[in-house]
């Protein structure tokens, strides 16, 4: 196929030059009805590219198979069988691609690493979780991806899982060994579904951790606005080998989607690519020289170390190491990650990625150039200097890997539409959460709905919030209360 095509940017341009008059939605037709002080702000071309993806885009019969040309293109850049995509995030993406593998009471194992919208996923299918543990880093408290042993072992012991769904990269770019977890599902005739939403960039060089499709994975979500080009909510998703029917998984997609797609999204996620296809082994050789030159930088600053390989990848920890995410480790400074996260942005008008209590990390693209590192490298050795002022930082109690496991004491599905009731926290430990509890970002839920909450883990939160933690998703995000299911409820 033609990689300089860019079939939705093509169609949405036809439809501009043509001047169509919709008396369909959206209702500012070409921005016309848009209120001025929005235009002014947003600009036109935000209103003139907001058209109907069927009977704007394309006509009613998508005669001109504009989506279908667009996604054909995608499979093709990445070495996929079949490309869809999305316009509402990894999030639905990774619910559409469980769906497709396991449903009601059936079993899927999954990585305990995985974001919340897996979680979200478990709740709204009935899938029975069986988690496979990560590798745990104690020195750091950083969890890194299960290891291909770790889900050989699930599947020993639960022969009747119907697949196995692992995240890689991380949000701190650390990756699992894909292609030997894969191998493990294959034997057993199993498909694995990789939550791949940070490594969008992946097929695109070669000194890049291997890509999931080319790791032998079934299917591959991937968040093109993370490490790409594509707009917020641009996602696609992989299929690859012949384990997943493809229309059942195009049929779970359309079960959860959208009828009212963007057509901005789409021509973001059609564009990335063509980029990327055309020009991504310069772009992101360019972003990796930059990536390393920054690192070699920060270790320059007292009390900053950025974490690298020699830190996370190795036996008991990850296969690889995406060297993009620029994780920086703060411990030696006495502060936290939050604390240092605000006083960046504050001071310096810089808003980083990642934080946690002793981490904060400064995520590079091919968008990067000297330009941008160095206001980042300027800031951060103030910081260093301002390490004083900053040691007052509220500390979080972190548990140790044992402490941090829940005992999964019912289905996320059953535990979330139970009964419930609202305890204050010195009362909610034995009790099982029926809403899930979850730092963010980077996402990943320290409870879940159907865990039995403990003493240590409830205590990380609380010290957390304290230190600048957020907890979105919690019914009271200051955890003056803790939902969890009702007594009776669980007597049941």
């Amino acid at each position: 196929m033609d990689q300089s095509e860019a079939p939705i940017l093509e169609a949405l341009r036809d439809y501009q030059q043509r001047g169509e008059l919709s008396y369909t939605p959206p209702g500012h037709k070409q921005a016309r009805g848009a209120d001025p002080r929005v235009r002014a702000v947003l600009g036109d071309a935000v209103f003139t590219s907001d058209v109907l993806a069927i009977g704007g885009l394309d006509d009613h019969q998508e005669s001109h198979q504009v989506l279908m040309r667009a996604e054909e293109l995608m499979a093709e850049a990445v070495h996929a069988r079949l490309t869809f995509f999305s316009t509402c995030g990894s999030s639905l993406s990774v619910k559409a691609a469980m769906l497709a593998v396991a449903g009601p009471q059936e079993k899927l194992l999954v990585g305990r690493d995985a974001h919340k919208s897996v979680v979200s996923g478990l709740i709204l299918s009935g899938v029975r979780p069986v988690w496979v543990e990560p590798q745990w880093d104690h020195e750091r408290h950083l969890a890194h991806p299960p290891s291909p042993a770790s889900f050989e072992a699930a599947f020993a012991q639960h022969p009747d899982a119907r697949g196995a769904l692992v995240t890689s990269p991380t949000p701190y770019g650390a990756c699992a060994d894909l292609a030997a977890i894969a191998q493990v599902c294959h034997q057993r005739g199993r498909p694995l579904i990789v939550d791949e939403a940070w490594g969008a960039h992946l097929p695109f060089h070669p000194d890049l951790p291997s890509w999931a499709m080319d790791a032998g994975a079934d299917v591959c979500v991937t968040s093109i606005h993370k490490m790409g080009s594509g707009l917020e909510q641009g996602s696609v998703f992989h299929l690859g080998g012949d384990l997943i029917d493809p229309a059942v998984l195009a049929s779970r997609a359309d079960l959860l989607g959208t009828t009212s797609p963007s057509v901005l999204i789409y021509a973001g996620l059609d564009g990335w690519r063509r980029q990327m296809a055309q020009h991504g082994k310069q772009l992101l050789g360019d972003a990796l020289d930059l990536a390393y030159r920054v690192r070699a930088e920060i270790e320059t600053i007292d009390g900053l170390h950025v974490n690298d390989r020699a830190d996370f990848v190795g036996p008991g920890r990850a296969a690889d190491l995406d060297p993009l995410p620029v994780v920086i480790d703060l411990a030696q400074t006495g502060t936290t990650g939050y604390r240092a996260a605000k006083w960046l942005r504050e001071r310096h008008a810089i808003d980083v990625h990642l934080t946690d209590h002793r981490r904060i990390s400064a995520q590079f693209t091919h968008a990067d150039s000297p330009e941008t590192a160095r206001p980042l490298l300027a800031a951060l050795r103030e910081l260093s200097r301002c390490a004083d002022e900053l040691r007052d930082a509220p500390q979080v109690a972190v548990p140790s890997p044992q402490d941090l496991r829940l005992e999964q004491a019912c289905l996320p599905r059953d535990a979330y539409f139970g009964a419930t009731e609202d305890v204050p926290p010195a009362q909610a430990a034995g009790r099982i959460s029926a809403e899930m509890l979850t730092p963010y970002p980077p996402g990943v839920p320290a409870a879940l709905p159907g865990e039995r909450l403990t003493e240590p883990v409830l205590r990380y939160l609380r010290t957390g919030l304290d230190a600048g933690m957020r907890i979105p998703d919690a019914a009271d995000e200051r955890l003056r209360t803790v939902r969890v299911l009702a007594r009776a409820a669980q007597a049941d």
